[in-house]
């Protein structure tokens, strides 16, 4: 008889699993059970979506001093208004962290990536100079109101994510640019500490290899980048050292959080020399909430690109929206 009760018992909660979701580790969310997991944007794709306002992504341009620069905006479920990260990729732009965008996009957030003037099939020229104000254009695009209709857009929550070039980009842009409420640099490159170690007769060979990168001297066709050579961005950073030197910049960052993040493999902007400037100068600034952290990993985050993920995604969420 015990036998025969605890049947028609289990019989009775499988039909009310089949009424009201299945069981799958006890956790009940708005009416649906779902898998604990899936509460990680990292690692599990969204239970459920909204089908009137799925994830999607767009293919756009938009205007940057006369220049259309093109990208696609990743846009986060559900009618929003939702918080929208700037994605601003390194140099010349071979690692563009997209995996990082999705996780983010998953995580709730709009996420626009783009490429800048004269990089990947954009208008216009390359440069440094061009990149900061390209920063700033997407800035100003996500925040006009025909964005913030047509993309769902909190103007309000506007964050920058960059890596090594693009988190110079995010810095020195966000320090002209107060709207943008959080920053975030992933081994974040400073051209005015770069500058310094390109001056003298001992940096030839330092130069000259920078000049090559640039000039694409390792592919067969001409790169990535137009408008712009070896020769020209070594008279552009040795010219403007004090202005790219955004270690400087900190004090601009008043009431706003930063994230500022480095590998501790990193041979291309060692964290002993970009990092350790970067967080002391911040650490001295009023009033920025700065969080830092040092990682394992390459420049590109090769082989901790979870861990890395799972840091930018904990912390935007905790800090961006």
């Amino acid at each position: 008889m015990g036998k025969l009760l605890g049947s028609v018992f289990a019989v009775g909660i499988l039909l009310l699993g089949g009424c009201f979701g299945e069981t799958v580790n006890n956790e009940v969310v708005s009416g649906h059970i779902k898998p604990v997991a899936s509460t990680n944007p990292v690692t599990t794709d969204p239970v459920s979506i909204d089908p009137e306002y799925p994830p999607t992504t767009v293919e756009l341009d938009f205007n940057s001093h006369g220049s259309a620069l093109n990208g696609h905006f990743y846009l986060a479920g559900g009618a929003g208004p939702h918080p929208t990260v700037i994605m601003l990729h390194g140099f010349p732009g071979y690692e563009k962290n997209l995996d990082i965008a999705q996780a983010i996009r998953r995580a709730g957030f709009n996420v626009l990536f783009f490429h800048y003037r004269g990089a990947w099939g954009s208008e216009g020229s390359f440069s440094l100079s061009n990149v900061i104000e390209d920063a700033q254009a997407a800035s100003a695009f996500v925040r006009s109101p025909d964005s913030i209709a047509k993309y769902r857009i909190d103007p309000k929550r506007i964050s920058f994510v960059g890596h090594s070039m693009g988190g110079f980009a995010a810095l020195a842009a966000a320090a002209k640019d107060k709207q943008v409420g959080c920053v975030i640099g992933l081994s974040p490159a400073d051209y005015g500490i770069r500058g310094s170690m390109f001056e003298g007769e001992s940096a030839a060979q330092a130069r000259a290899g920078f000049a090559a990168y640039v000039d694409g001297e390792h592919l067969l066709g001409r790169g990535s980048l137009k408008g712009t050579s070896g020769k020209k961005l070594l008279a552009e950073i040795a010219n403007n050292m004090e202005a790219f030197s955004v270690w400087k910049q900190a004090g601009e960052f008043s009431g706003r959080n930063v994230f500022l993040l480095a590998a501790k493999d990193d041979t291309v902007l060692p964290p002993d020399v970009y990092h350790k400037a970067l967080v002391a100068a911040f650490k001295q600034a009023d009033d920025v909430s700065l969080t830092h952290k040092l990682m394992e990993g390459d420049h590109s985050y090769s082989w901790t690109r979870l861990a890395l993920t799972q840091e930018v995604v904990k912390w935007l969420g905790a800090n961006c929206k």
